[in-house]
């Protein structure tokens, strides 16, 4: 099964591609969308990026081959690799596992919905050059994400659930 969509907006152009069978939760296109903006703001007046939501399968092996890690994983980042010169708003792509978000997050009895919007602003922001190699980084990206996840009335992610 693949359904893609195409959300055009002023800051942003998303090629939504689901790849997976329509798991209850999983957002819409237009909500996706959303999301992206959210962690644009203020890092870029435009972007253009892709969104694939797929399988455990597919995950999977997307994992193996870019990470070399055997296992499905919430959310792969993959910053488009675009000479400085080059003016594009090309962001770049996010893959994201349902059945992991989906797991995920009743495991750790957080609102669906509030951990797909996680997965989406942790993607982005990856995309944006954020990372969490190292404390200091971390402590930033998740700032970042706090505050974008916050503006939606989502509660802190990295706070466990009670």
């Amino acid at each position: 099964m693949s359904d893609s969509d195409h959300v055009s907006r002023q800051a942003l152009e998303l090629d939504f591609q689901l790849a997976c069978e329509a798991l209850p939760g999983i957002p819409g296109a237009a909500q996706f969308a959303t999301w992206a903006e959210a962690a644009l703001v203020g890092e870029r007046d435009q972007a253009e990026l892709s969104i694939r939501v797929v399988d455990e399968e597919e995950g999977r092996a997307m994992n193996l081959k870019y990470r070399g890690k055997d296992y499905a994983t919430n959310v792969l980042s993959f910053p488009a690799d675009i000479p400085d010169y080059v003016e594009l708003p090309l962001l770049g792509d996010l893959v994201i596992c349902a059945p992991v978000v989906t797991a995920e997050a009743r495991e750790q009895g957080k609102a669906p919905e509030a951990h797909w919007a996680h997965m989406v602003v942790h993607g982005v922001l990856h995309l944006l050059g954020y990372d969490h190699i190292d404390d200091s980084a971390a402590e930033v990206m998740e700032n970042r994400e706090r505050k974008i996840l916050s503006g939606f009335g989502f509660a802190d992610p990295y706070t466990p659930a009670d």
